[in-house]
């Protein structure tokens, strides 16, 4: 992780001449630490991430996977890491530079309302009303307020007011205000997902990016993450502003990980391990990706991506453009997938399947 990170914490503790000097004996015991720890029977990234011996020592095939490669670059991949044991099986792109990760971000508080519901700082049977959440005009109606959080984290609310942060074909899908009740209906809904986000800072009294950084990013050794790039984003449209993040492939790989793992890591339980259980299940049917849980897309019923058939119990966190981080338990796999959006680069979901598809296929 970067000194930023790191800098903001010890110069709490510490000023003067003692803070450098303590820096520096950090820093380099950092270098000399072990580029992998192994806790019981898993193996979790050190200071970096550690790589299999070769592909082949693994069970998979060295040409088969540089043909994945080969065929990322007929699209417009940026960086893919493979993760397998806790380990790099395979890796190419800019796997350390920090780009937009979109919708990712919903995950990502996800994870940090388990950490607080299990600490009992959030009641998901709480409704908008109890919480005294609305929004502009048009703001809120009577069977809108009842929604709960619990609704709101399964995009199941019921309330259809226009969001911030929406792709064009998400605007274009909003049912109607009142058409469904609370509970009843599934619709990707960016109003829930940013409301969850007002929802959590309000309760926990906490931000959502320094939080993010302090009960995750730091305990799993996030290299690359960078609270200076993030900002909220405020509109006309919604009192709830979005939250986006930009971060690495290789602090992504971690954070699928983390999950795989069933929030934990070496020694240390982040998630709660029932949260990240409760999170994967699909209360929703979502078409042809299969379900929805928890601000997590998992394969249900052989539906997961175009072009590769995931066994259930695989799920994913998607960001537009083509950022996906899936989790494969019965491979013990983690795949990151990184598209440079920045620049309106754009990998479709059947192209993204195309690659995982061979990415499996190498395995001998």
């Amino acid at each position: 992780m970067r000194h930023s990170i790191f800098g903001r914490y010890l110069r709490g503790y510490m000023s003067g001449a003692a803070y450098p000097l303590l820096l520096t004996l950090l820093v380099s015991l950092s270098i000399s630490a072990t580029p992998a720890q192994t806790t019981g029977q898993h193996v979790y990234p050190g200071e970096h991430w550690a790589k299999v011996s070769s592909p082949e020592a693994a069970g998979y095939s060295s040409d088969r996977l540089r043909a994945a490669e080969e065929y990322s670059k007929s699209i417009a991949t940026a960086a893919v890491m493979v993760i397998v044991d806790g380990l790099v099986l395979y890796e190419w792109g800019e796997i350390e530079r920090d780009f937009n990760i979109h919708s990712i971000r919903k995950s990502f508080l996800s994870a940090l309302y388990g950490i607080h519901v299990d600490e009992g700082n959030i009641d998901l049977s709480r409704t908008m009303r109890q919480l005294g959440i609305n929004d502009n005009e048009p703001s809120l109606t009577d069977t809108e307020m009842a929604a709960t959080i619990h609704q709101l984290l399964k995009a199941r609310s019921g309330v259809y007011h226009p969001a911030l942060y929406e792709t064009a074909a998400m605007a274009a899908a909003r049912p109607e205000r009142s058409s469904h009740d609370p509970g009843t209906f599934w619709y990707y809904n960016n109003w829930d997902f940013n409301a969850l986000s007002t929802i959590f800072r309000n309760l926990s009294k906490t931000d959502i990016y320094r939080e993010f950084e302090r009960r995750i990013a730091i305990p799993i050794g996030m290299e690359d993450y960078d609270i200076d790039l993030f900002n909220y984003v405020s509109g006309s449209d919604s009192v709830h502003p979005a939250y986006p993040f930009r971060m690495s492939a290789r602090d992504m790989a971690r954070f699928g990980l983390l999950f795989l793992r069933n929030g934990v890591w070496e020694d240390k339980q982040i998630v709660p391990r029932q949260w990240v259980t409760d999170t994967v299940e699909p209360y929703s049917d979502a078409g042809n990706s299969g379900g929805y849980g928890y601000l997590w897309w998992i394969a249900a019923n052989g539906k997961h991506f175009p072009n590769v058939t995931l066994e259930d119990g695989s799920y994913s966190a998607r960001g537009a453009g083509g950022h996906y981080i899936l989790v494969i338990p019965s491979y013990d796999m983690v795949i990151v997938h990184r598209v440079n959006t920045d620049m309106r680069n754009r990998v479709s979901s059947g192209e993204f399947g195309t690659l995982v598809n061979m990415i499996l296929k190498a395995k001998n």
